[in-house]
């Protein structure tokens, strides 16, 4: 409701100056030439929307449930988890909407609150990671002070600073897309909006847009990596001081999953960036970032962590045993 209420107030504000759009709705192109297949790809994205939206609440139910899961690496888990949710069902619902009826369209202000909400998401499991690889730095590489260190305190003071980092960056591009006019055409050949294809309906210079966005990269996508990588150089260098193999084998276990999901998110990130003037190509890439990442980083967790399994077979025994 924030985000909705601030993106009202920015369009007032453009009225109020003259700068009223004429845009009023966007039209969405999608995945074009696969009517044959519509019903098919309609049932997969379905069945994929619903297993990523059970999956990830599968994981903040585990965690919250279990005492033994009640660690700083799986409270950051749960927020990824509402962090996937957010970014698929701010996707899937219209691209579903896209494919059934082979096109869609949506209110101009609908279209900036997709983005928004978009953007937050994308800014929010960045930070998270960030946060998740500098937990497994301090529980790999300092051990004797990791409770001290990675207390309740830290760790909720940590998730509230990423929420409001997303807060404000949100506002800075509404602040600078709010000074644009918005005269046509209303095609975007993409199914969501993102930020190019939004620029691209703009009639006004988007140079501060453009310049605004890739500063917000730098302490959002690039700090953020590179504090990933500097941690995961240290955890290697520690790894690889454990005279045993089991005791190497047995402690890279413990950043796995998140090593996993890290590469998962910035490899697609960096593919969409990489071929983002490429059509179709860059909407397969799309597709993959905001459909399929959400919902493999659920099963990478569950998949591959030895106590979230036990967690869940003990969580699905109680129940089982309580509707008896």
């Amino acid at each position: 409701m924030f985000f909705f209420s601030l993106s009202k107030k920015f369009i007032f504000l453009n009225m109020q100056h003259g700068n009223s759009s004429t845009v009023t709705e966007i039209v969405f192109l999608g995945f074009e030439n696969l009517q044959n297949f519509n019903f098919c790809i309609f049932l997969l994205l379905l069945i994929i929307y619903c297993v990523t939206v059970c999956g990830n609440l599968l994981i903040i139910l585990v965690v919250s449930y279990s005492r033994s899961l009640h660690s700083p690496m799986y409270f950051f888990l749960t927020q990824l988890s509402i962090s996937d949710i957010l970014l698929s069902t701010t996707i899937v619902p219209n691209m579903l909407h896209n494919v059934l009826y082979e096109g869609s369209s949506m209110p101009f202000i609908g279209c900036l609150i997709q983005f928004y909400f978009f953007l937050g998401t994308e800014i929010l499991e960045s930070l998270l990671l960030t946060v998740m690889s500098y937990d497994r730095y301090q529980a790999i590489c300092n051990p004797l002070h990791y409770t001290s260190i990675m207390d309740l305190t830290f760790c909720g003071r940590a998730v509230l600073l990423c929420w409001v980092i997303v807060a404000a960056a949100i506002l800075i591009i509404s602040v600078t897309m709010s000074r644009l006019q918005f005269c046509g055409p209303n095609i975007i050949d993409h199914f969501f909006c993102d930020l190019d294809p939004i620029l691209e309906l703009s009639c006004s210079d988007t140079f501060i847009v453009k310049i605004s966005d890739m500063i917000l990269a730098v302490p959002f996508a690039l700090c953020p990596f590179t504090v990933i990588i500097v941690s995961y150089v240290y955890i290697i260098f520690t790894i690889l001081k454990i005279p045993s193999v089991t005791g190497r084998q047995k402690t890279f276990s413990t950043c796995s999953s998140h090593l996993a999901v890290v590469t998962l998110y910035y490899g697609s990130l960096i593919s969409i960036y990489l071929f983002q003037n490429t059509g179709n190509v860059k909407k397969i890439l799309s597709l993959l970032f905001t459909v399929i990442t959400p919902l493999l980083n659920p099963m990478i967790y569950s998949l591959s962590n030895r106590d979230i399994k036990q967690a869940l077979r003990k969580l699905m025994r109680n129940m089982s045993s309580s509707l008896k």
